[in-house]
């Protein structure tokens, strides 16, 4: 088997240091977001326990991520029964550490499915003080359903939504589908789904982000994040006519670095570069009208933690005189690699430059059967260096099995012969992947070239592997299909299309 080595970044720092590989950095949390958030939940006699409990562990893992408070995201749960009930309102549980016990304390009420009656009162809790509801946010409704109501449900539906609310459907049952898509926001595609309940989490990433887009309308948010970069987006409130935007930001452990942008009022987004990495930022953005006043809105962004490349190094495709060299990631902050390469041991060294775009280059003129230091290089922009090394071995010449071949020594058992690869061979390794049954893998000496291969059943395809074996690595290896023919027809190799009785051809 030709050489691969892969050496992660992190295997690389823990013989440098001598310690563990470190933790992963700060990831962004969904902390730039606003509304309510009203679960529908079915829990109704018509629900089993098991679907009840799947759904509440679904309600969790939707909203996991989202940060709670009178500022950010608030939610309440109302149940679909005989007469609805309210969980709890909005503004109760303002941590994620409450609001997951509240969830899993959520017991399932029984009764009829009366989605109608719970629709017209999730509409007055929906704008009700007494609720915990806040005016002037979005307001979103998640309807988990099996499909199945006892009462109308399209007039209440259309109030909610002429209200302003959002509203999307999860239906874990049959259901009528156009009585769904009728009843969700439009379009259907984004808010209505249609899923088996031990398949929810399948949609919870696809759903989190439409909700997304609803709670982070109305508000400045970040998007693409790396570690030196994120793009501010706000909603439209001035005209290039009308006034501008001034946009304030710093680390919020230094205000003192506070740095300013302005744009035209016809600007929705900007772009912030030159960033640290795993720094928290506070950003500002305030319009400046000289229409109307609007008050300033500001965010959290942390970017992510600071990517190096190369963090692995891979080497493919040896040959005698040549071997592939490939690395990831490719960053934009990256200019351009070095790769240096030489015999071990030894202190000849030669140097390949790549642009900073390409992931990978082809090393040539290299002696057969020889291991290679291969050191591959970054060179930022800012003139740091990263490097990383990776061994590699050419092979012999000709080191190729040559001639493989079969015949047939009586039921279910093969000879399999081939000639002797070139140069110094240390021996052959012969694998036979079968059909039926389980593999097995044969070593000889390099003066056996040939092996007994038994329980290759009557009627199957099996795949017959030679390789010979070197004091660096293994060589090139030849592999045939070979079919045993049911009967007394004998064996044939199916990548010629033919066959015979006794032997089947053989393979150069």
């Amino acid at each position: 088997m030709l050489a691969k080595t892969v050496l992660s970044l992190g295997l690389w720092l823990q013989f440098a240091a001598g310690q563990n590989t470190p933790a992963r950095g700060p990831q962004p949390s969904i902390s730039n977001s606003e509304g309510d958030l009203l679960f529908l939940l079915d829990s109704s006699g018509s629900v089993s326990y098991y679907e009840f409990s799947r759904v509440k562990e679904f309600m969790w893992d939707l909203v996991q991520p989202f940060s709670f408070g009178p500022k950010d995201v608030q939610t309440s749960i109302i149940h679909i029964s005989t007469t609805p009930t309210m969980e709890f309102p909005f503004d109760r549980y303002l941590s994620s550490g409450t609001l997951q016990q509240a969830i899993r304390d959520t017991q399932q009420l029984m009764g009829d499915t009366n989605t109608g009656k719970a629709l017209s009162y999730a509409k007055e809790k929906f704008f009700s003080d007494e609720a915990g509801a806040r005016p002037d946010v979005p307001k979103v409704l998640v309807w988990v359903t099996d499909g199945f109501s006892t009462d109308d449900i399209s007039e209440p539906m259309q109030l909610l939504k002429d209200m302003g609310v959002t509203v999307f459907i999860v239906s874990t049952g049959r259901g009528n589908y156009l009585e769904l898509s009728a009843a969700a926001s439009q379009p259907p595609e984004k808010h209505l789904h249609f899923v088996d309940v031990d398949d929810l989490p399948i949609i919870t990433k696809e759903l989190r982000d439409a909700i997304l887009d609803v709670i982070q309308a109305n508000r400045l948010h970040a998007v693409d994040i790396t570690s030196s970069s994120f793009r501010l987006m706000w909603p439209k409130l001035l005209s290039e006519e009308t006034g501008y935007y001034t946009l304030e930001y710093a680390p919020i452990d230094d205000l003192a670095r506070k740095r300013t942008k302005q744009v035209s009022g016809a600007h929705t987004s900007l772009m912030l570069s030159n960033l640290a990495p795993e720094t928290t930022y506070e950003v500002a953005l305030i319009p400046e009208s000289n229409v109307h006043y609007f008050p300033p809105q500001t965010t959290r962004v942390t970017t992510l933690a600071e990517e190096i490349s190369p963090a692995q190094v891979l080497i493919s495709e040896s040959g005698p005189h040549s071997f592939h060299v490939s690395w990831a990631p490719t960053l934009d902050s990256v200019i351009g690699y070095q790769i240096l390469y030489g015999p071990l041991p030894g202190n000849s060294v030669k140097l390949l430059e790549v642009d900073g775009k390409h992931n990978s280059t082809v090393v040539e003129n290299l002696a057969p059967n020889t291991t290679y230091l291969v050191t591959v290089t970054a060179i930022y922009k800012s003139g740091k260096e990263k490097s990383l090394s990776a061994k590699a071995c050419t092979q012999e010449e000709g080191s190729r099995v040559r001639h493989l071949r079969f015949e047939d020594m009586g039921p279910n058992t093969l000879k399999a012969s081939w000639d002797s690869a070139d140069g110094k061979v240390l021996g052959y390794r012969v694998r036979c992947r079968r059909q039926t049954g389980p593999s097995s893998v044969i070593s000889v000496s390099p003066q056996i070239h040939s092996v007994l291969l038994t329980d290759l059943a009557s009627g199957t395809t099996n795949k017959v592997c030679v390789k010979p074996m070197y004091k660096n690595q293994p060589g090139k290896g030849l592999c045939r299909m070979v079919h045993m023919q049911p009967g007394e027809l004998g064996c044939r190799a199916e990548s010629w299309g033919t066959s015979a009785k006794g032997k089947c051809p053989e393979g150069h």
